[in-house]
């Protein structure tokens, strides 16, 4: 039949290029281990969807390297040079190092902390209890009020009515030297900055059947001054309230000034 008479052709055709190749000198185990390979991951063969082998890794290559070297140098009878140092190895080492630092400087910047302190540290009751800058020596009681009778104070030098006070404006009134936060100022050198307060304070009363009044009636206190301060006379002792009486008569320190206290009504 035809299709045997072209297989035949071509079996002889393969057969004629066989002995030629070996009548050249070539072999054919090459040629037929190349055709097995081919053959072998042909699509639909047993071994198509076997995992190929894979070359060989970077490490192991290192490793060869490193062995090979060392047998050359062994060889030529010279001293091997160090050890190369991994590259993954430095670069552990590396961040290793970099972050221990980070921790330490991390720790020496935080520093010892501390708890924070809502304690009073008294800056807004100073700046409260001041008057143009200058810190008052002296500080209203809770029972201060403004007086409802009108008081004034007559001043007397030498037995000669000099000037009237109307003191019945405010709670409180001080006497002394500094012209800056004295409501009475005084200019005698024996005046202290801050000598002297006369205060309005609320006081209650009670009669003899237990009935309490309130009454608004004025103090003198004298705030440490070096020279004191006498009513009628008679020496205030220094930081107490000294009641003070229609017709009382004060003097401040050694001047020779006196002021006569008088209600209106």
């Amino acid at each position: 039949m035809p299709s045997d008479r072209d297989g035949g052709r071509d079996r002889a055709r393969e057969s004629d290029r066989e002995s030629e190749y070996r009548r050249r000198g070539g072999s054919s185990s090459r040629h037929d281990e190349d055709e097995g390979r081919r053959k072998r991951y042909e699509p639909g063969s047993r071994n198509y969807d076997a995992p190929r082998r894979r070359s060989r890794s970077p490490r192991n290559f290192e490793a060869d390297r490193a062995r090979e070297r060392e047998a050359y140098y062994a060889r030529h009878n010279s001293s091997s040079p160090p050890p190369r140092r991994h590259r993954s190895n430095g670069r552990s080492e590396d961040r290793k190092e970099s972050e221990g630092q980070e921790d330490q400087g991390g720790e020496a910047d935080a520093g010892p902390s501390s708890a924070p302190d809502f304690s009073s540290s008294g800056l807004l009751a100073a700046e409260s209890n001041s008057k143009a800058g200058v810190a008052l020596k002296y500080h209203e009681p809770p029972d201060a009020r403004k007086p409802r009778r009108k008081w004034r104070l007559y001043v007397f030098k030498h037995g000669r009515e000099v000037d009237v006070l109307h003191i019945s404006r405010q709670s409180a009134y001080l006497f002394g030297r500094d012209h800056t936060v004295a409501d009475v100022p005084i200019d005698h050198p024996s005046a202290s900055k801050q000598h002297a307060v006369i205060q309005y304070r609320n006081i209650i009363e009670r009669n003899e059947f237990g009935d309490e009044k309130r009454t608004i009636k004025p103090f003198l206190i004298d705030l440490d001054s070096a020279n004191g301060c006498t009513v009628n006379g008679t020496e205030v002792p220094a930081s107490r309230y000294y009641e003070l009486r229609n017709g009382d008569t004060m003097r401040i320190g050694a001047s020779s000034r006196e002021y006569v206290l008088l209600a209106e009504d």
